[in-house]
């Protein structure tokens, strides 16, 4: 008999909970704007709670989510307005500025050893590094290199990369193989 009362009330109380979710997303689902729209479905799972009632007899029934009347679309009322001018703020503060952020994260130069040399077939250089990178020439000049010298390599124009020394004013394309 306990049993039975018990799941009657869940039955009634889920009814009447599932009433008042569908009543709150079909408000939050006219919404035109795309931000208050989600910022109404966060604020609806936001005020959803989901609790479990025990029985003596078996496991935890779960209940139907209880849901505060009138809390998504209040808080949608306050809370929107704040987003959308936040959001707007911070996107035209960053208008412009999203490469040089990436940039500046980066590095643009490394020195690095000068472990083997090796020249393929067109006498472009292939050179490996104290750190196991490889590194191949790209241009078909004449590039003068020697084992042990220190040497730079830095980004250059469309994603190429140059290699060059500081004790003299050449620099050449190079790729990475490895």
């Amino acid at each position: 008999m306990r049993f039975t009362l018990l799941t009657g009330a869940v039955l009634l109380v889920s009814a009447q909970a599932n009433a008042a979710i569908e009543q709150q997303l079909t408000q939050c689902a006219g919404i035109t704007d795309k931000l208050e729209r989600l910022v109404c479905y966060d604020n609806l799972a936001a005020s959803i709670q989901v609790t479990t009632v025990t029985n003596n007899t078996t496991a935890p029934i779960a209940v139907a989510p209880v849901v505060t009347p009138a809390a998504a679309p209040a808080a949608v009322a306050t809370a929107a307005p704040v987003a959308v001018a936040a959001a707007a703020t911070n996107v035209e503060d960053n208008f412009g500025m999203e490469v040089k952020r990436v940039q500046e994260n980066t590095t643009d130069k490394i020195y690095l050893d000068v472990e083997s040399i090796a020249e393929d077939a067109y006498g472009a250089l292939k050179i490996t590094f104290t750190n196991d990178q490889i590194w191949k020439q790209t241009e078909n000049r004449k590039f003068n290199l020697k084992v042990g010298e220190k040497v730079f390599i830095e980004k250059a124009a469309l994603g190429s990369f140059l290699m060059g020394t500081e004790s003299r004013n050449a620099k050449v394309r190079v790729k990475r193989l490895k």
